[in-house]
């Protein structure tokens, strides 16, 4: 059975004792570590195989039952591109409720939750037009660790992710 981890026992008090301004969820693809806001994540499960779904996207791994929702899951290592897709005992699903649309992310282990004020997150640094960074939030450092903070709800319900009809014309399919 997939163990469950559901994100209150994960919160971290002295953080918020602390008055920071807002608590992420760190977590790893290759060698970079990402954060994501915590109040995004709905629980944290162990990886389990996906009922694939014709034609997808790649980096769409298929969907799964979640307590009778059928949920779509993306491994973001094939989305990010980040070398080769290996499942251990350390991939984890991330369950995200995004204004209600509840998607799983794949991604290769769950690092920390921490708190950062948002004087510590910086800008993203300006690019060429052909690396896409719309969905970066911005670049934080934690204890000699960069962290890349990503906007996962701008990210997920984005057209190209095909995981929601927003964006899209009635009748069109994403």
């Amino acid at each position: 059975m997939t163990e469950v981890v559901n994100m209150p026992t994960l919160r971290s008090d002295a953080a918020v004792r602390d008055g920071a301004s807002s608590e992420y969820l760190t977590f790893r693809l290759g060698e970079e570590e990402y954060a994501i806001d915590i109040l995004k994540v709905q629980e944290i499960r162990g990886y389990d195989a996906v009922t694939g779904i014709a034609h997808a996207p790649a980096f769409i791994k298929g969907v799964i039952n979640l307590r009778g929702l059928i949920v779509p899951v993306v491994d973001l290592r094939i989305k990010f591109g980040v070398g080769l897709v290996e499942y251990t005992p350390f991939t984890v699903t991330i369950i995200l409720n995004l204004g209600g649309r509840i998607v799983g992310m794949v991604v290769d282990a769950v690092s920390d939750v921490m708190a950062l004020a948002h004087a510590d997150v910086l800008p993203a640094p300006e690019f060429s037009s052909r690396l896409d960074t719309r969905y970066i939030h911005g670049l934080a450092t934690y204890d000699d660790r960069m962290l890349i903070v990503v906007d996962i709800e701008k990210l997920m319900l984005a057209p190209e992710m095909a995981l929601s009809d927003e964006g899209t014309s009635a009748g069109e399919r994403p």
